[in-house]
């Protein structure tokens, strides 16, 4: 299972029906970032990030109007927050809790086995 972290302009990321990043935005962000990558091979709106990451391949995805990953490690939530910023969105969590600061969420995915 495990946590995910959502990209979304609405007040509930899973009822954004009036608050939707588009596909066409989230690609445009992807090809405008040298920092992403499109990985198709696990769908259209895949992106691998190669940043500092304590994960092997570090990962975005966009459905429905969000763009989201799991358990997502510092870095990786440090850099979401700058795409939310630049899609004037906010990142949140499955439960709705926002995250606005770095200091908010620390993960190193070596700590759990």
């Amino acid at each position: 299972m495990g946590v995910e972290f959502h990209i979304t302009r609405a007040e509930f990321w899973a009822d954004n029906e009036d608050a939707q990043i588009t596909a066409d935005e989230w690609l445009n962000y992807i090809n405008n970032d040298d920092e992403l990558s499109r990985y198709t091979i696990n769908g259209d709106y895949h992106a691998f990030w190669s940043g500092h990451s304590l994960y092997e391949d570090p990962w975005l995805d966009w459905n429905e109007g969000n763009i989201y990953t799991k358990w997502p490690d510092t870095y990786l939530y440090r850099k979401m927050l700058g795409i939310a910023r630049q899609l004037n969105a906010k990142v949140m969590d499955d439960d709705g809790t926002i995250y606005s600061d770095e200091s908010q969420w620390e993960y190193d995915p070596s700590t759990n086995s």
